[in-house]
């Protein structure tokens, strides 16, 4: 299964430049680098990332995080995945442009799952 993380350009451009990181600047303050499951993402993307254009999306193999990815209730007790450790560039199958369309609503790519 596929798991989902949304970055800021320069979040992901740090994270490029480095090879790891610990999260964008919410994960440092939880501890643990926030992830979305396909049925999430978009929700994710309208409530932390509303209006922002400058976005990637990035894919990941659930089963290959092992044991520090943790499935945590969040927004109305719903599974969500958390890593408990540093992501790095190994982690990542592959990286998306998340553009804004014309309503203002972020257009991912149709084929998550």
């Amino acid at each position: 299964m596929q798991i989902y993380k949304i970055f800021r350009a320069e979040e992901f451009s740090a994270f490029e430049a480095a090879g790891k990181t610990a999260g964008a600047p919410v994960d440092l303050a939880d501890g643990y680098i926030h992830f979305s499951t396909a049925a999430q993402v978009a929700e994710t993307a309208a409530k932390h990332f509303a209006g922002e254009s400058d976005l990637v999306l990035l894919g990941l193999e659930a089963d290959a995080l092992g044991d520090a990815l943790k499935w945590e209730p969040s927004r109305g007790g719903a599974l969500f995945p958390h890593l408990y450790r540093e992501m790095t560039s190994a982690d990542v199958l592959w990286v998306q442009p998340i553009p804004l369309g014309p309503d203002g609503v972020h257009v991912l790519p149709e084929d998550l799952g």
